[in-house]
């Protein structure tokens, strides 16, 4: 190992996982509301990130092979998470439809840390695709390294999980003056109402 080759590695990994991250998802759309409502942002980030350096860790440890070796842990996930997005889903369209839950300057009711921080593992650990994506597909671009290089690889990839989240859950609060009226709350809701709805029906018909 050189230090030319570990730089090259983590720079590939920041970027691998970076292409992985950077997507309009059940998980991102839950970070950017409370960050646009700056309610809980930290927690969540934390939850997010904390969660996809264990993932990562997995798939270059080499958990990937356990998991196609074991369909039905996917499966599981696939089903269970679509019910939960749909549920998600069904409560995204009541906010958006209630006007007692658009208030301009708090946008809804507090929710309290806990129930937000169980919102955010469910949608990350029900989610199939993170097992798909981050450990077995990361873990098989991993394994193409060699064992100190792909460590840099993974630190790559967990240094663009925790760069991403933070990015968008704190610069979500750039939104603010947009979100001070109603109306934005309403579209923003029935957007994520829609992608929860598409992503729970592509779980199931997948």
């Amino acid at each position: 190992m050189t230090a030319s080759s570990a730089a090259l590695a983590a720079l590939s990994g920041l970027g691998f996982g970076l292409s992985l991250i950077v997507a309009i998802g059940a998980q991102n759309a839950f970070v950017l509301r409370q960050g646009v409502r700056g309610q809980h942002v930290l927690p969540v980030i934390a939850v997010c990130a904390v969660s996809d350096i264990v993932l990562i860790a997995a798939g270059v440890a080499g958990f990937g092979t356990v998991v196609e070796a074991m369909p039905a842990i996917v499966t599981v996930a696939r089903y269970a998470g679509a019910a939960f997005l749909l549920g998600y889903a069904v409560l995204a369209v009541r906010r958006a439809m209630s006007s007692s839950a658009l208030i301009a300057d708090a946008a809804g009711a507090s929710v309290a840390v806990g129930a937000s921080v169980l919102t955010c593992l469910a949608l990350t650990w029900l989610n199939p695709h993170v097992y798909l994506d981050t450990v077995v597909l990361l873990g098989s671009f991993a394994s193409t390294y060699a064992s100190p290089d792909r460590w840099f690889l993974a630190a790559g990839a967990m240094v663009a999980s925790v760069v991403w989240f933070l990015a968008l859950g704190y610069g979500a609060r750039r939104l603010g003056p947009l979100f001070e009226r109603p109306a934005a709350w309403r579209v923003l809701d029935s957007l994520i109402a829609a992608i929860m709805f598409a992503l729970a029906i592509g779980l199931v018909v997948s």
